[in-house]
């Protein structure tokens, strides 16, 4: 993939919310599953500008594992895989496991 995101915009792979299972034992349906809110950041922007017009860098990087606000973002479609685009202040933390 190659693509560059501007200003404060970042890009990344939702990971994949794996198979569902209630403690009854019942397996919850795609329709129901909460959409995931964790990501791997692949591509980062510049940075937004201040007030001075001094670029101010983010505070996520390349490979940084995040979690986001659940709606936030647009959803593009690159060579067959999903990405999604978001603005950093859609970005709640970064995390490790």
């Amino acid at each position: 993939m190659n693509i560059q995101p501007l200003g404060d915009r970042v890009v990344v792979r939702v990971e994949e919310v794996k198979e569902q299972k209630t403690k009854s034992g019942l397996y919850v349906p795609d329709t129901a599953k909460e959409k995931p809110q964790e990501a791997e950041v692949l591509a980062v922007g510049p940075g937004s500008l201040n007030d001075k017009g001094e670029r101010v860098p983010l505070e996520v990087a390349v490979g940084d594992k995040v979690i986001f606000s659940k709606y936030g973002g647009m959803e593009i479609k690159i060579e067959g895989e999903e990405y999604l685009i978001l603005s950093e202040r859609d970005i709640l933390a970064k995390f490790s496991k």
